[in-house]
């Protein structure tokens, strides 16, 4: 059976900031209409939802994925929630393009939501249960001092200081001045201040991390034939890669990501592409931490290993450079709600495919754009590449 092809018609996307007073279901009901609006569509045209939202601890809401349903527009629609942790944001637009490309549905609506300021302490709470219970559980582990051991062992394996490091979050903070929803965007910033910021867990200083954050992002896809009628200008979803790899992160090499690696060569296989490098003109990697950014391009194919860190220094990541990173500012600058953070890079791509990123716009208009997850038990890589 042939696939469809399919494209991404609409977008739309709340601020990111924690909020006392927006329910999860009214977040998701924001970030639905403004997609639907956006490409002058109403619920009547939406055939089936995809929703993505990390585990339910992270909300705080038992079943959350049937809580999120009627604010997410599917009532009495076929419906689907999927998550595999951080990397749910770009899991829940394959899910889509699944439901497109194979025929079952000509247009969907794709949503990802997290409310995680609700929930205190967060994603930690999560974390002290889900590892294993003999060898791991007892350690009493937690995201912050997991993300410093494989900072740390990136760092020593490949020789990298934390002044590489630092430009990054200085990189993206600075790109989310420009951002309207964004929650941290510093056009300020300096290295300094990121080496000078309190260290949470050695070597992760606090200006190193995203914060909590709350917010959604929904899109629009539809089949080919349907996507003509809608716009003349839609954006198609050229290559779709997953991977999971082990849950025990003590039995891999933290210095590299192989399972992003799998999932790029998925969808990299799927576009036809076997340059990346020279192929894709723009990426949204998943940067939670901003050495993961680093880490990431190296397992997307698009640095050497250990070489990320120097295309920052020359200036090949910023916004008018060769291949810009996150012009979006990406989750340490507009903010890390978990599963919507992944599909705001997947939104990103969209705008600055179309030419619609305003003050974000990267010059001379993209062709083609990577957007990348990561998640669960570190160990999901999921990838989306686009072109128009």
């Amino acid at each position: 059976m042939s696939m469809r092809k399919v494209a991404v018609v609409g977008a739309g996307m709340t601020k990111f900031v924690r909020r006392a007073l927006e329910t999860g279901k009214e977040l998701s009901w924001q970030a639905t209409s403004m997609a639907l609006e956006s490409c002058e569509l109403t619920m009547d045209d939406i055939e089936g939802v995809c929703l993505g939202t990390a585990p339910d601890s992270f909300d705080g809401v038992h079943m959350n994925g049937e809580y999120l349903s009627d604010g997410a527009g599917a009532w009495r629609k076929p419906y689907m929630r999927s998550y595999v942790g951080g990397g749910t944001g770009v899991f829940v637009p394959i899910q889509g393009w699944y439901h497109v490309a194979s025929g079952l549905f000509d247009v969907v609506l794709v949503i990802a939501e997290e409310k995680m300021s609700s929930y205190y302490p967060h994603a930690q709470g999560a974390f002290l249960t889900i590892f294993d219970h003999t060898t791991e559980r007892p350690l009493k582990p937690n995201l912050l001092w997991i993300f410093a051991l494989e900072m740390n062992r990136y760092m020593q394996t490949y020789g990298i200081s934390k002044e590489d490091i630092a430009r990054v979050a200085v990189k993206n903070k600075r790109n989310a001045a420009d951002h309207p929803s964004a929650m941290l965007g510093d056009p300020n910033i300096t290295v300094e201040d990121v080496l000078n910021s309190e260290v949470l867990a050695w070597p992760v200083n606090r200006l190193d991390v995203s914060p909590v954050s709350d917010g959604a992002v929904a899109l629009i896809l539809a089949a080919e034939h349907v996507a003509k009628r809608i716009t003349d200008k839609p954006v198609w979803i050229e290559g779709v890669g997953w991977n999971l790899d082990t849950a025990y992160w003590t039995n891999r090499d933290l210095a590299y990501p192989r399972y992003v690696e799998y999932a790029a060569r998925m969808a990299y296989d799927m576009a036809g592409i076997k340059e990346p490098r020279k192929q894709i003109n723009i990426v949204e990697p998943y940067d939670p931490f901003d050495y993961k950014e680093l880490h990431h391009l190296e397992g997307l194919l698009l640095a050497d290993r250990g070489q990320a860190a120097q295309l920052v220094a020359d200036g090949v990541t910023q916004r008018d450079g060769d291949m810009p990173v996150c012009p979006s500012g990406g989750l340490l600058g507009v903010g890390n709600p978990i599963a919507a953070a992944g599909l705001m890079k997947v939104a990103e791509l969209y705008w600055q495919l179309r030419g619609e990123a305003g003050a974000r716009q990267v010059p001379g208009q993209p062709k083609r754009g990577l957007a990348q997850a990561w998640g669960d038990l570190m160990q999901v890589g999921t990838v989306v590449i686009m072109g128009r």
